[in-house]
């Protein structure tokens, strides 16, 4: 009987429909069974690569950067080994969301997310300009809106929707705008025409702009990182202070804007009507942990970059000939700005388990807890 009908074209016809429909299931699965997808923004905190495409001194792709990631290799990063949003990603149970430019974000890396990060850039377009050649903000917006007609020939117009707004979003931006703006030389152009007081809140409003155009363009669940300690790092240490001290007009910036960034995201939230959209990250909290009770957290120095030259490891770039520290672990930076993978970690595990002095309104945890119910 189940020879005879199994002949017959009625049962043939069925049998071929549930196939094809077997086949669309399995075509369909990437969509249903990846981890949420993961879309980066921002600067050298954050980027995982971009920059390797691009011809530009912001760059971070030769020895001895890499040298504790997983290949012992440079990729871009601007680390010894993992930076944030690699950490995020583990949490995530998700691979890193690859760089936008990469040539392999294409088929199912699209669903993972993509990272569109650009060291060098900052709020303002002419913050950076040193480094020639970079993706500044509103590119890298352009490229995400790019991202998603992609990702919608991939999976469909739908699905591609639903994706990016149930999408995990970070964005770190706003150092730079200090660093490589504002005090980057005395008498800068910005400096002559804002007092800092003025050019905190002008700041604020262009990254309102910036915030508010990544929700038109779906994004529903975004970190947004304050700036940390950056009058403290290596460079400034090098740079400005005698005795270790932190660089007094940094510190004083990073104390206007923090404050200013976190009520911009509490306004921001009442105007798109969702209370938890723009989640408010404290990384100069975080950091400041670290900084003034680095035996606390088993490093033996948050004053000295591990590689560099020069007072506290600070002075130039990151390079072959640097001094590198034989034990990354114990050191809080890197290099002269940016953290070790071990100080990520302590600062992700702040947005992950913190209290709202870390993260605010929710933590990351809670926050996944949350969206996973829904």
């Amino acid at each position: 009987m189940a020879a005879m009908a199994a002949s017959s074209p009625a049962v043939s016809t069925v049998l071929a429909a549930v196939a094809v429909a077997l086949l669309l299931a399995a075509a369909g699965a990437p969509t249903a069974s990846a981890a949420r997808a993961f879309f980066v923004f921002g600067d050298s905190l954050v980027d995982n690569g971009n920059n390797n495409y691009l011809v530009t001194t912001a760059r971070a792709d030769a020895p001895p950067y890499g040298i504790d990631y997983p290949t012992h290799m440079p990729t871009g990063r601007f680390s010894n080994g993992l930076n944030i949003p690699d950490i995020i990603s583990e949490y995530l149970e998700s691979e890193p969301a690859l760089p936008y430019l990469s040539p392999y974000l294409r088929g199912d890396q699209l669903l993972v997310g993509a990272n569109f990060a650009s060291a060098g850039v900052g709020i303002l377009n002419d913050t950076g300009v040193q480094f020639v050649n970079i993706i500044r903000i509103g590119q890298q917006l352009q490229n995400f809106e790019d991202y998603q007609r992609r990702l919608a020939g991939f999976i469909g117009e739908d699905a591609a929707r639903q994706r990016v707004n149930q999408a995990l979003v970070l964005i770190t931006l706003g150092g730079n705008d200090f660093v490589n703006n504002y005090y980057l030389v005395p008498f800068s152009a910005r400096s002559q025409q804002y007092e800092i007081h003025d050019y905190v809140p002008f700041i604020i409003s262009e990254y309102k702009k910036v915030l508010a155009r990544l929700y038109e363009l779906g994004a529903r669940r975004v970190i947004v990182t304050g700036t940390g300690m950056i009058g403290c790092v290596p460079a400034e240490l090098a740079l400005h202070s005698l005795d270790g001290s932190c660089a007094p007009d940094l510190t004083r910036a990073a104390d206007l804007f923090n404050p200013q960034l976190e009520q911009m995201l509490t306004e921001l939230n009442g105007e798109v009507g969702h209370d938890n959209v723009f989640i408010a990250a404290n990384t100069n909290r975080a950091s400041f942990d670290f900084l003034f009770n680095p035996q606390q957290y088993g490093f033996v120095t948050a004053k000295v970059a591990c590689c560099g030259q020069g007072p506290y490891n600070g002075i130039g770039l990151c390079t072959p000939a640097s001094n590198v520290c034989a034990n990354r672990d114990v050191y809080a930076y890197w290099d002269a700005f940016h953290p070790t993978e071990r100080a990520n970690r302590i600062i992700v595990g702040n947005f992950m388990h913190g209290s709202t002095d870390h993260i605010s309104p929710m933590n990351l945890s809670t926050i996944l807890a949350m969206d996973s119910r829904n």
